[in-house]
């Protein structure tokens, strides 16, 4: 797994470069900031199969309800969603018990180019922004413990539960235009920890959606998906008494990528997709907290738009 998000950052890397090789200048028009203005809501019934991070006993499924919305008003594009877990409360999969009930991710942008009056496009590159993203909840609840036993560690080691990611990133971003996939979001932050109060590497974010098939009733079928890979962070570890190390904590790099396929039509969308995680959230896959943060999930989908 470790290989295949380095050969899918490996890719990514290099469809920038391609497109920045291959692809026109398209200049933007700045006469008038609302003039694009746009929004746009979503609510989508999903189960997941298999979705890290999780512990063994959690293997399994479960249903959740997200309200996914986005647009563009005058110098701000935004992108974000919620995730309520286990609306059915059913006592299986790994959303029960002292689970967190929901998670969000938003990720304002804020249009340089708009700002300043400068156009900054270039080659491929449409538009310029400082980028932001936060990532909140999906954990246990915060201060619940867990005790385990360590080999040569006298009784029980007890360790502070993770609790919810509560992340931020701040970098630079710009609307891409990659060949065949079409105008393509890119993002390289840097990673600061709200919980930790430090700032800890990198994060490399793209997300795209290109229609590959169209119907007679004008639906079509959509490949779209993201990538968010973290790297160049603090590699963290618990040691014993005697200062050897007993396990790993955190890892230096790690993330996810989304691959979907949805079916769209004016008010209804059906999906699938695949994700693959390699130690996502820096979580060292089976270290300290005994997850598992690397493998694949599988997620299906059912959309209502407004």
């Amino acid at each position: 797994m470790g290989l295949i998000m380095k050969n899918v950052k490996t890719l990514a890397l290099a469809a920038t470069a391609v497109a920045i090789m291959s692809v026109p200048t398209f200049a933007a028009d700045r006469t008038d900031l609302r003039a694009g203005d746009y929004s746009w809501m979503q609510f989508n019934a999903m189960y997941a199969i298999n979705e890290l991070p999780r512990s063994d006993a959690d293997d399994g499924g479960h249903d959740y309800l997200e309200m996914e919305f986005g647009g563009r008003a005058g110098i701000v594009d935004l992108y974000g969603y919620v995730d309520v877990f286990n609306i059915t409360n059913r006592d299986y999969g790994d959303k029960q018990g002292g689970k967190s009930k929901m998670f969000m991710k938003f990720a304002p942008r804020l249009s340089i180019d708009a700002m300043t009056g400068w156009d900054l496009s270039a080659g491929p590159i449409q538009e310029v922004y400082f980028s932001t993203l936060f990532n909140w909840g999906g954990g246990a609840i915060q201060g619940q413990s867990i005790s385990f036993d360590v080999e040569e560690v006298d009784g029980p080691a007890t360790i502070n539960n993770p609790g919810d990611v509560n992340t931020s990133f701040w970098g630079i971003g710009a609307d891409v235009m990659v060949p065949w996939l079409g105008k393509t979001g890119m993002n390289l932050y840097a990673h600061y920890d709200l919980n930790a109060k430090e700032w800890n590497g990198y994060q490399f974010s793209m997300n795209w959606f290109k229609p590959i098939k169209k119907f007679d009733n004008d639906s079509f079928i959509a490949f779209q998906g993201y990538i968010d890979y973290q790297f160049g962070a603090d590699e963290v570890n618990k040691y014993a008494n005697d200062g050897s190390v007993v396990s790993k904590t955190k890892t230096s790099n790690g993330g996810a990528a989304y691959f979907g396929l949805h079916w769209h039509s004016d008010n209804y969308a059906l999906g699938y997709g695949i994700k693959a995680y390699n130690d996502v959230y820096l979580l060292k896959d089976g270290g300290t907290y005994g997850l598992e943060t690397t493998g694949f999930a599988h997620y299906f989908t059912v959309t209502y738009k407004f």
